[in-house]
């Protein structure tokens, strides 16, 4: 209720400073879709269209106020904040539209046009900039370089069960932090720190940059790495390529430009940036289990190991060891290996059917409704405990007949079954297009992956119209029946 309460507040602030600004109350007032932080989004429309934002942390509010109002001072295309509340936790800003350049990346020119505002940006930017209002640090030196690599390992290193040695992972995370510190403090310029297409809004065939918020003192190729290899994008080496060089070019009108040195420098950002947004997926994905971050894993680890092998010599060879580029190109090659596939598009009902362990945590339901069933199979004698099926699962004859032989499985199962048929008949009368069943076990080996496994093929042999996709999690089995 007081969370209901202060929200509606902010709103209200909002509303009351569009009134300020413009002399007339809002005729609408419209959420827009939440980006990936707290902060929420309103689109007020009347006189005039402004975009309102209800911060939640005051300091992060003010960041941006001030790095978009010195922006706009250097004529640089960022959105202009009009009016700022007394709290400073909410403001507005122009309304730059709908169209984010991830929408239209495929038009090179504005991607060129892009690169150019960006080398502006850094240059024209960091002119009588104070760093001192950036949040929630100044700098990317050596320490915030270790938040984000050790963010990285807990967040998906730890959670993908490869083992290492911890004290030469942070021999080699060390060595890469130095090795931004030292270009930080020589070279560093404004960095917007989370460029990517995403964050640049195209209005009236310009290029606007937006949220950057959490920017700092640091180094001009990490932002090229971070907009150059965002996962989704899906950039051609030969597209990343040229568009450094139209960077590179734009940056030359502010002095000279090492291009090999560049390109150099980029490699080793977009390895820290890959590591980085890893870490960010493993959290919202594999903790929070939001699906999209999930769907970001794979093109990820594709960027990684692409990256691994572009670094042969030079500064990058340099700046990571051999011990760290090895484990790497495992991590990437093993989470390539147990990606599920991209699924095509099914007009009828989908009815995804798995097993997982309860230790590891619940499944994601890709389709982002938020799962279905969840059946416990906890309750029935384990195979597991018996010396002679620890290493089989419930997809081997031998678990099979154990299972079968205490009778205790096929009851659970037809009480399932039951529930859900009632549950496809219903969905298949209204239009439904998603439904998901999920058995979980001690360690989804033994009962859990029978019981998915049975019940999927009960699904397809009841229903030949439904689309029926089985996944044993912890086997890294995925079908389409």
């Amino acid at each position: 209720m007081h969370c209901r309460i202060f929200l509606l507040f902010l709103r209200m602030q909002l509303v009351e400073l569009y009134k300020s600004y413009t002399g007339s109350e809002p005729e609408a007032v419209t959420p827009l879709t939440p980006a990936g932080s707290s902060r929420r989004y309103y689109r007020l429309s009347g006189t005039v269209s402004l975009v309102g934002v209800d911060g939640t942390d005051c300091k992060e509010n003010e960041a941006f106020i001030y790095l978009s109002r010195h922006f706009a001072s250097r004529g640089l295309p960022v959105p202009e904040v009009v009016a700022v509340s007394d709290d400073d936790m909410s403001y507005l800003v122009t309304d730059l539209g709908d169209t984010s350049l991830f929408s239209v990346r495929d038009d090179v020119g504005l991607l060129e046009k892009t690169m150019r505002a960006l080398a502006r940006l850094h240059h024209e930017g960091s002119k009588d900039i104070d760093y001192s209002h950036c949040f929630p640090v100044e700098a990317f030196d050596r320490q915030a370089v270790m938040w984000d690599l050790n963010y990285f390992k807990y967040s998906f290193l730890n959670t993908s069960g490869m083992a290492y040695s911890e004290p030469q992972l942070e021999e080699a995370f060390a060595r890469l932090a130095d090795s931004v510190d030292r270009l930080t403090r020589d070279e560093g310029c404004f960095m917007m720190r989370d460029c990517q297409s995403r964050n640049v809004m195209v209005k009236d065939g310009e290029v606007y940059f937006i949220d950057f918020q959490g920017g700092r003192r640091g180094p001009a190729a990490y932002d090229l790495a971070s907009f150059l290899w965002q996962a989704k994008a899906g950039f051609s080496p030969e597209l990343r390529d040229h568009l450094i060089n139209i960077y590179a070019d734009e940056a030359s009108h502010y002095g000279q430009v090492d291009l090999s040195r560049l390109k150099s420098q980029v490699r080793d950002m977009a390895l820290i940036r890959t590591l980085q947004v890893l870490g960010a997926y493993g959290l919202r994905g594999r903790f929070e289990r939001k699906s999209h971050f999930l769907q970001s894993i794979p093109p990820a680890a594709a960027n990684l190991r692409a990256l691994l092998g572009d670094m042969t010599g030079g500064d990058s060879a340099s700046a990571v060891t051999p011990y760290l580029a090895e484990l790497l190109a495992r991590l990437a090659d093993m989470t390539l290996a147990t990606a599920a596939p991209v699924e095509p598009p099914y007009d009828g009902l989908t009815v995804r059917v798995g097993s997982f362990s309860y230790k590891k945590g619940l499944p994601v339901d890709p389709s982002g409704n938020g799962g279905g069933f969840v059946f416990d199979c906890r309750a029935m004698d384990n195979p597991g405990r018996y010396a002679e099926y620890k290493r089989l699962t419930g997809l081997d004859r031998e678990v099979i007949d154990f299972l079968e032989r205490r009778g205790e499985i096929s009851v659970f199962l037809r009480e399932c079954y039951a529930l859900v048929d009632a549950a496809i008949d219903n969905y298949l009368s209204r239009g439904f297009t998603s439904l998901m069943v999920s058995y979980g076990c001690t360690g989804g080996q033994h009962r859990s992956v029978y019981s998915a496994q049975h019940t999927a093929e009960h699904i397809k042999a009841r229903y030949p119209q439904v689309r029926v996709i089985l996944t044993h999690r912890e086997q890294s089995i995925y079908e389409v029946l």
